[in-house]
This record gives C-alpha cells, structure tokens and sequence, in this order.
C-alpha cells in the first residue's frame, strides 16, 4: 500500500511540475535501460533482470529528476532480488550555475538488502569543482530524514533517524564517444556511527549514435545495520533522447 501511494504521488506531482513548465524555454531529457542474463547447467540456474528509467526537466537555473529502477533475480529456484526504488530530486543554481541547492525524495524496497520499506527525505548544499564539456566533478553535503521498516535477524524493525549525505558526483566524456559517471553516496546516521549506507553506482557508456549505446554498470549498495550488502555488474544497451 505504502508503495503504490508513494508512486502516485510521485506521479501526480512530476507531471503537474512539467506540465507546468512546458510554456517555459526547457529541456528534457529521458532514458531507458535493460539488461538480463540467464545461467543454466545440469544442477544450476540464475536469472537476473534489471530495469532504469530516467526522466529529467531542465531549466536555467532549475533542474528536476524522475529515477525509477527495478531489479529482479532468482538462483536456482529461490528469489535473490526484488528491489525497487524511485526517487524525485531538484537542483536549483544560484547565477554563477557552480553552487546549488538540492533535494530529495526517495522510496526503496529491498528483497536482497532486507529493506521492507524506506523513505528519505532531506536537502543540502552542493558545488561543481570542474564543470567542463568533458570533465564534471561535483561534491554535496546534506541532512536526510530516515523513516525504515527492515528485517533485523529475520525480525520488523521500524524505526527513525537523521543521515548525513555525502556525495560525489564525476562525468568523463573522450571524443563523445565514451563516457565514464558515477554517483557515489556515504550516509551515516547522526546519532548511530555503526548505522550509515554505502551507494556506489558507476558505469561506461559507448555511444553508437546520439539516441543508443553500449552500456556497462557496477553497483554496490551496504545497509550495516542489516549487515546486508549487493555487487552487481550489468551490461547491456541504453536508449537516451534530449527533446
């Protein structure tokens, strides 16, 4: 239930924020990845899907992201994964476009990392030390509000706390036809130093033309106070498109 609330009410406001701007002079941007492997002997099997969707709305001083993703994956018989997380964040620039303001909504659910339900919430400050065509490098720092239901030794554990998040953000891009990014996340609880989240995305993209590439990922995700944690490297295409 908690789920499908957060959706649509995600939904309704992203849409009526677009629509709202659509008279504006604005960008946007949307991309669509997929990728599964299947592995299968005599006595063994693994299956794994993994699904992104990014839609973005962008402005000149103002920037707004929609990311859903969806992981799924079974081994020989018995469900590995089932996480979903989707999240709205905004970015707004001040005039010089190098500091900026962020915020952030984000629902989660993790089979693998014992997650039944998260939602974060928080805002923070943020600044591009290198803000090029070919080189991007940004840090952020900010308060999260932290409000979880997970497993603990196979037992519901609800509670509340404040995070520190820090993040720091890189693109590389080689003659357009290569590009390096990642976003990494270290978040420990205010009050609980053993209590913090690891988030390590990074991935390779080679383009093949303005709309289609090649596409390689590696993600780390550690939850310590469910002492869970996730590798996952995928490969795949990705379908992308400015409008």
């Amino acid at each position: 239930m908690v789920k499908q609330l957060w959706f649509s009410v995600l939904f309704v406001v992203f849409i009526s924020l677009a629509h709202g701007q659509t008279q504006d002079s604005t960008n946007y941007y949307v991309q669509f990845s997929s990728t599964n492997s299947i592995n299968k002997t005599n006595d063994k099997s693994a299956f794994l899907l993994n699904n992104a969707l990014r839609f973005s709305i962008a402005k000149e001083r103002i920037k707004l992201n929609f990311n859903n993703n969806w992981l799924y994956g079974r081994q020989d018989g018995s469900q590995s994964n089932n996480d979903f997380s989707s999240s709205l964040d905004f970015n707004i620039y001040r005039k010089d476009l190098r500091f900026f303001y962020w915020g952030l909504v984000n629902y989660n659910t993790s089979f693998s990392l014992k997650i039944r339900n998260q939602l974060l919430a928080g805002a923070g400050v943020a600044y591009n030390l290198i803000d090029k065509n070919e080189v991007f490098l940004n840090i952020s720092d900010g308060f999260l509000y932290d409000a979880s239901s997970i497993l603990e030794n196979e037992l519901p554990i609800d509670y509340q706390t404040v995070r520190n998040s820090f993040r720091l953000l890189y693109k590389f891009v080689f003659k357009e036809l290569i590009i390096i990014q990642g976003s990494n996340f270290y978040q420990p609880s205010l009050t609980d130093a053993a209590d913090f989240n690891i988030k390590l995305n990074n991935d390779i993209a080679f383009k093949l033309n303005k709309w289609l590439s090649l596409k390689g990922s590696l993600v780390y995700n550690r939850i310590n106070r469910t002492d869970r944690e996730n590798l996952l490297f995928t490969y795949g295409v990705a379908f992308e498109k400015y409008f």
